[in-house]
């Protein structure tokens, strides 16, 4: 097994593919150069002498700049380079498009067909709540309709409870009924509940208006304060939505009707060498066949912009990413918060150590495609190839977004670990071999492996294969654990 990784011919720093201990040798560019620290898996190395105020070269492009001098063989990292970003800034379209050549046939997939025409890898019955007070009497409905009756047929029956429905002005209230919406009218959902309190914000009879034409059998409502036993109510209602779904029947399609959600937490500094990479072959190869994929962690592409702004399809797509990305730095300003407070403290621990290196690893998600659209938070996709999505980098929100949008699945590479799964399968890919071994509860696919004895090509057809599977019905970790959440964004005040 190698000791580091280079990622471009151009790079000042390389990475240290497992522990290395102060004084053992490693040959770069057959110049043998002496470690002169200890080097952690995943950090970088330099392997030039690097004057203070000079580039730390990383992707190809800059991460940052010495802080201080900067030593062959010593270890980079946050005590000797600092961040070179700054505020909004002003672009130039200078399209840039990549070819791609990825030669795997499309692969088919068994899926639900909704009435609408939309695909649903999963045939589910959900309760949605209107507003947070009702969360533990959806738990008691769910709880007495399995004790009352066969699910035979679904693939199951889930609430996804949230603090939010009331209380809440402008923005705030129009995420929550967003993102309530969009769970609502989810293909991942074979029927749903929606289930109120009667004295909320969130009006039940309000928020039907915007689910649009829906099928009535199969989407149906509560308000508890109008009826004398709520559970019993609720339970007669999941019974006749069960009588709707039942007996709906997989039919194939390619796997191109997918859309599919691209997401990494818990980063280290294999992310951007193995698990995101990764994705972004199977976003090529996935949007080559007409299929959608979608980006969203705005404030991790802060540093490596430029990337997708050079490869929007047109001088239209452009200014929306310009405006994605600066729209979301006057938020951070608007607040009096600092801009490149990331990296987190277990990206920092795990190699990353500025904004820029986080999110030139960030983005290997996106493959090399064409950037198709920028939709908004709680906006539905409505067009196929890859999306950028408007939302933040925390991880519930991001992935509950993410699946909001659409996407049947969310794919979730780390390299810390998390347990974290929302409302549709959320698939964790480890960046690192020791993550996949120490949590195999947690962890679907070890893209680690990348470093050590498989090549981008084998591991593509392996992981495409699994995706092939969850999509026909396989269930992921968080499934079998049953860990669903969700969380909406909220940026004001509540009354």
């Amino acid at each position: 097994m190698k000791k580091y990784i280079k990622i471009t011919p151009c790079d000042n720093v390389v990475i240290a593919i497992k522990d290395l201990e102060k004084g053992e040798v490693v040959e770069v560019d057959d110049n043998k150069i002496k470690l002169l620290d200890f080097i952690p898996q995943g950090h970088k190395i330099a392997i030039l002498d690097i004057g203070k105020g000079k580039k730390i070269i990383k992707y190809s492009l800059p991460i940052g700049s010495a802080s201080l001098d900067i030593s062959k063989g010593s270890h980079v990292h946050v005590h000797n380079i600092k961040t070179c970003l700054g505020g909004t800034e002003e672009y130039t379209f200078k399209p840039e498009y990549r070819e791609i050549n990825i030669n795997i046939p499309e692969k088919n997939i068994n899926v639900y067909k909704r009435k609408n025409g939309s695909i649903g890898i999963r045939n589910e019955i959900w309760i949605v709540p209107t507003v947070g007070c009702v969360n533990a009497v959806g738990n008691q409905i769910i709880q007495k309709f399995i004790e009352e009756s066969s699910i035979e047929g679904i693939d199951g029956v889930y609430i996804f409870p949230h603090n939010f429905g009331c209380s809440q002005m402008g923005d705030d209230h129009e995420n929550t009924v967003k993102i309530l919406r969009d769970i609502t009218i989810h293909p991942n959902a074979g029927g749903v509940l929606i289930l109120g309190l009667g004295c909320e914000n969130n009006q039940v009879q309000d928020f039907v208006k915007t689910l649009g034409d829906y099928d009535k059998k199969r989407i149906r409502s509560l308000i508890i304060q109008d009826v004398k036993d709520e559970v019993e109510a609720g339970s007669a209602i999941l019974k006749k939505i069960y009588e709707a779904v039942k007996n709906d029947k997989r039919e194939t399609m390619p796997i191109s009707s997918l859309k599919i959600g691209l997401k990494c937490g818990g980063s280290d500094g294999l992310s951007g060498i193995t698990g995101n990479p990764l994705l972004g072959v199977f976003s090529d190869y996935l949007t080559s066949y007409g299929g959608t994929t979608v980006l969203t962690e705005v404030p991790e592409m802060f540093g490596a912009e430029t990337l997708f702004m050079n490869r929007a399809k047109d001088l239209k797509t452009f200014k929306k990413i310009v405006s994605l990305i600066n729209n979301f730095k006057n938020y951070f300003k608007k607040h009096n918060q600092v801009i490149y407070e990331n990296p987190s403290p277990g990206n920092k621990k795990g190699g990353i150590t500025t904004l820029e290196d986080k999110s030139l690893g960030c983005t290997q998600k996106a493959g090399n495609s064409k950037i198709i659209d920028v939709i908004n938070y709680g906006d539905v996709l409505n067009m196929d190839g890859l999306n950028l999505l408007n939302g933040p980098g925390n991880d519930m929100v991001a992935v509950t977004a993410l699946a909001a949008s659409g996407c049947q699945m969310v794919l979730f590479t780390t390299g810390r670990g998390t347990p974290y799964g929302s409302f549709v399968p959320t698939v964790k890919i480890s960046t690192n071999s020791e993550l996949y071994s120490n949590k195999a509860n947690w962890i679907d696919f070890n893209a680690g492996i990348l470093v050590e004895d498989k090549n981008m090509d084998d591991l593509l057809k392996d992981f495409i294969e699994l995706i092939v599977k969850i999509a026909n019905g396989e269930k992921v970790k968080n499934e079998i654990n049953n860990f669903r959440e969700i969380a909406i964004l909220k940026t004001g005040v509540t009354l």
